[in-house]
């Protein structure tokens, strides 16, 4: 069986009529780019899977994610292409012969339009000034991320960026073509992977010609906006995150939301609050150093009123930095014979604990702790830290059981 594939040639169709060629249950279709994964194991979404002579519906591939939309009135959750023939993923049973009329949701189509289209003319523009190549693409339902095999730094990614944005304004077409072997061979195009068949080519004039199987916008205006939202190294490279048309401008508005919650709750105009934020961080850092001070001289009030010789001391307290816990502990070891604990948190959210040991019991201490309480952590036999998420008093019996055993 081979299917139609309407979107090579139209982006823009959104309804079709088409014959079904067969129905089977989804788990025995494979699922997954290329038909690699093995089945649609997830059963929660469409019992079927329809396979037609003809569809708008642009299946995983090549990165992107497929296309949902309608078959009648049942959802198309996911489409995959083996072996030629295209897999509608829904909840209609249907039957062989059946004429059905496809529906794409439109939103997802063209903002996965506007996203591949963007990520064309700047992974070209990139290989054009530094030669990198696009060696990992993904658009998903967030940001799109492009790996190159390069480092980009924030300046280059500034520069392809005003000159992706000069395209989208400049406003060229993007035209699909599919030339034969001879015409291919003298073709300059970027190809991820090698390609069996007729190569399908897309061309944003001025800018980038390269084999691509999705749908893309007719002119370079439709992608509106470009912005790179993100970038870090990987594997060698750099690996960008972008943001085009509508996606962009959902993220531009979330974030200038936010600034404005900051610049009010700080009362500065939005342009310093980076300053404003980082002056706020400083005096938090100095006022958390104060508490621990402040906490340290009453640690050593209370501690210094633990009658000496006592065999072991557990601490339960809340609100202590892990500078003021490991303070305590070494106090208290000076007036207990074998271990002094501190655990800081309370019953309900569970306690981070230190226990320092003069025996050398302290993994000795971990391993009980794991096995009754399930707690987390480890250490050395001196010194052990971790969290445990019980009550003070189940912490207490097990460690006055343990007493007895080490």
């Amino acid at each position: 069986m081979t299917t139609e594939k309407l979107y090579e040639n139209d982006s823009y169709i959104t309804t079709f009529q088409a014959t079904v060629l067969a129905c089977v249950p989804a788990n025995q279709v494979c699922a997954g780019q290329n038909g690699t994964k093995g089945g649609w194991a997830d059963e929660s979404r469409g019992q079927w899977a329809i396979c037609l002579d003809r569809t708008a519906f642009f299946p995983e591939g090549g990165g992107q994610g497929a296309d949902t939309g309608w078959l009648d009135e049942s959802p198309v959750w996911d489409v995959q292409i083996i072996d030629g023939a295209l897999w509608h993923r829904t909840d209609l049973e249907a039957k062989e012969g059946q004429a059905l009329q496809g529906r794409i949701d439109w939103q997802r189509r063209f903002s996965n339009m506007q996203q591949h289209s963007g990520e064309h003319i700047f992974s070209g523009l990139t290989h054009r000034h530094f030669g990198y190549d696009n060696v990992g693409f993904h658009l998903g339902s967030q940001v799109v991320t492009m790996d190159f095999n390069g480092t980009l730094t924030q300046e280059d990614l500034d520069r392809i960026e005003w000159e992706v944005n000069e395209a989208i304004v400049k406003n060229v077409p993007i035209s699909v073509s599919y030339p034969d072997r001879e015409r291919l061979a003298a073709m300059e195009y970027r190809s991820k992977i090698e390609i069996d068949g007729q190569v399908r080519i897309i061309t944003v004039e001025g800018y980038d010609v390269c084999a691509c199987c999705a749908p893309h916008v007719a002119r370079t205006g439709e992608i509106g906006l470009l912005k790179v939202v993100d970038h870090i190294k990987y594997k060698g490279g750099t690996r960008v995150s972008i943001l085009c048309g509508f996606r962009a401008l959902t993220d531009y508005r979330e974030k200038l939301g936010a600034a404005r919650q900051i610049s009010r709750a700080l009362s500065v105009p939005a342009g310093e609050i980076a300053p404003a934020v980082e002056g706020k961080l400083e005096e938090n850092a100095r006022l958390r150093q104060k508490n621990v001070e402040l906490t340290g001289r009453l640690i050593e009030q209370e501690v210094a009123q633990i009658p000496c010789g006592q065999e072991n001391v557990w601490y339960f307290k809340e609100g202590l930095e892990a500078a003021a816990m490991r303070r305590a502990v070494n106090l208290a070891l000076e007036r207990v014979e074998k271990c002094a604990g501190v655990f800081c948190g309370d019953d309900k959210e569970g306690y981070k604990y230190i226990i320092g040991t003069r025996s050398g019991c302290g993994r000795e201490l971990a391993k009980i702790l794991k096995e009754k309480l399930e707690a987390r952590g480890g250490g050395s036999p001196e010194m052990i830290q971790g969290f445990v998420a019980a009550g003070k008093s189940q912490i207490e019996a097990v460690l006055r059981e343990a007493a007895g055993n080490i």
